[in-house]
């Protein structure tokens, strides 16, 4: 599969002699974009091997993967589950756009509380979870396993041997190992944390087999799902420019954080950097709903 690098031309990238490529990774599919697709292509083929007919996985309201692996499911003929932290969505949950989408193709939910939830990844609690739903094929929050990390291997090509910076958002760590074992000696991997602490870099050591990454800590705008006016108007105006849309949880930080670095000259002139994009374009909706809430701009669609 051949997804575009597509070129961003913008005058401080002139200025600065650094080159912009954005891997289209969101347009693989129109429902399990970016690195979903990646992420779910190995574990579904193992899931009907095993003989299951059943997924469950684990999300949050606005979860891409939950939105993903639902449709993901119905394509490969397989009843999916989610395992939704909040209990208090139980009853409001058509109200969520993002659940709206999951439901409609198929996935039940399961709303268990922000407590409850703290022990998914716990054998015994899955278990628990097989007695209740039977012997189902258990994917983790996020989908990051190692046969995730093995779709997310399949992100670079030949044909992206020439950049010198490979970028990636960062949200469980399963989609930046993946470059990080397929990048080439002379390249380095970039990673653009969603979410405030430490704990990334040990979860992406329990997969990555080279030393050829760092992380960036400093983009992800006061954790997971924050976003303020700044993040907002960088997305509208880099759509604007570009026609490229992105997402504010993971990629809209990223490009921030790239573009940031630019300004400061992180990057020598005449580096070539690749930012890949992961997708998640579906969360947009939902977003919009809270910053209206806020009474703060909104993102375009």
């Amino acid at each position: 599969m051949q997804i575009p690098n597509e070129k961003v031309a913008l005058p401080l990238l002139a200025d600065k002699e650094v080159s912009l490529y954005v891997k289209r990774e969101d347009t693989i599919h129109p429902f399990i974009s970016g690195n979903k697709y990646r992420k779910l292509k190995y574990n579904l083929l193992e899931a009907k091997d095993k003989g299951k007919t059943t997924i469950l996985t684990f999300g949050g309201a606005f979860s891409n993967h939950i939105a993903a692996t639902a449709y993901a499911g119905k394509e490969a003929g397989l009843k999916t589950i989610g395992v939704i932290r909040g209990e208090e969505l139980k009853e409001n949950w058509k109200e969520n756009p993002t659940l709206q989408l999951a439901a409609t193709h198929g996935m039940t939910f399961h709303f268990m509380s922000r407590i409850d939830y703290r022990d998914k990844n716990l054998q015994k609690f899955q278990e628990k979870l097989k007695t209740t739903f039977g012997d189902c094929y258990i994917l983790p929050e996020g989908g990051t396993n190692t046969l995730a990390v093995k779709g997310c291997e399949e992100i670079l090509t030949n044909t992206d041997v020439k950049f010198d910076f490979v970028c990636s958002c960062v949200g469980t760590g399963g989609t930046i190992s993946g470059l990080i074992n397929t990048a080439k000696p002379h390249q380095t991997v970039l990673g653009f944390p969603a979410l405030k602490g430490d704990f990334l870099k040990q979860d992406i050591l329990k997969f990555a087999r080279n030393e050829n990454w760092e992380l960036i800590p400093d983009y992800h705008f006061g954790g997971y799902a924050k976003v303020d006016e700044h993040l907002i108007d960088f997305i509208n105006t880099f759509k604007k420019d570009t026609g490229i849309p992105l997402d504010p949880i993971y990629t809209g930080k990223m490009l921030f954080g790239i573009f940031d670095l630019i300004k400061k000259d992180y990057f020598k002139r005449g580096t070539q950097i690749l930012a890949i994009h992961s997708g998640g374009l579906q969360g947009i909706t939902g977003m919009n709903l809270a910053l209206r809430k806020r009474n703060l701009p909104v993102l375009d669609v």
